[in-house]
């Protein structure tokens, strides 16, 4: 299998951590941001976004865009070991978590993410190539101070729900094995491990994300190099 990317992205990274728990070999292609849909319009019938994978395999379609549908198709060829609960109610409920990550916490992601990057985080890469990446990222997306604020409350939200939901005890997210809800979760907010307030605010959300890619045989995001910022003591 090949698989079409941007190697930062988290969309990208939750399809590697799918292949890497099933044991699927595969290779991956980093396109260029913008030249990319040279490549991909032809493939996709028009789609202009990563990830795109081509199974390369008797009987599958040439190419496969979008993580999720990514997800639906690996997990009906090659079923063990699964990434779904056993029973169809809690499938059922499984891919509607993978959903609500995918459409608003990763995208809450996201603007926190380049609003950190523009700002306080510039100094990660200060070249004039990152820069432009990130103003046409925050342009594309409508990124901005208000949007970003927005944002942070939704994470902070979906932070709280996760940390219940059993993520902070080091269980999984439904049932009693990974599922996609819990590499989703574990990709999209991996971004998160570069901004020092969310290590700080949630060592358990990163120690859960480190587990998954092991558990996954991924390699970790950027950030997770570097110990998390000591706590601040109080006056």
């Amino acid at each position: 299998m090949l698989l079409l990317q941007f190697s930062t992205s988290p969309y990208c990274r939750k399809v590697r951590l799918a292949l890497g728990y099933k044991g699927i070999p595969f290779q991956v292609e980093n396109l260029t941001p913008g030249l990319h849909v040279l490549k991909l319009k032809p493939l996709t019938g028009g789609l202009r976004t990563v990830p795109v994978l081509l199974p390369q395999l008797d009987g599958e379609p040439e190419a496969i865009a979008d993580s999720t549908q990514i997800l639906h198709s690996i997990e009906s060829r090659f079923p063990s070991p699964s990434l779904l609960p056993a029973g169809e109610s809690l499938q059922a409920e499984v891919w509607t978590i993978e959903d609500w990550l995918d459409e608003s916490i990763g995208i809450a992601t996201r603007f926190v993410y380049y609003e950190f990057r523009a700002g306080a985080g510039k100094q990660i890469d200060p070249s004039v190539l990152s820069q432009l990446v990130i103003q046409l990222a925050r342009r594309q997306f409508g990124i901005n101070s208000a949007s970003a604020t927005l944002a942070q409350l939704r994470l902070r939200a979906a932070l709280n729900w996760l940390q219940h939901r059993r993520w902070g005890q080091g269980d999984f997210l439904l049932g009693d094995s990974l599922t996609v809800a819990d590499i989703t979760a574990a990709a999209l907010l991996s971004p998160l491990a570069l901004i020092p307030q969310y290590r700080l605010e949630y060592p358990w959300l990163f120690e859960r994300i480190s587990q998954i890619h092991a558990i996954c045989g991924e390699t970790l995001p950027p950030g997770f190099e570097t110990a998390p910022p000591e706590p601040i003591a109080p006056a």
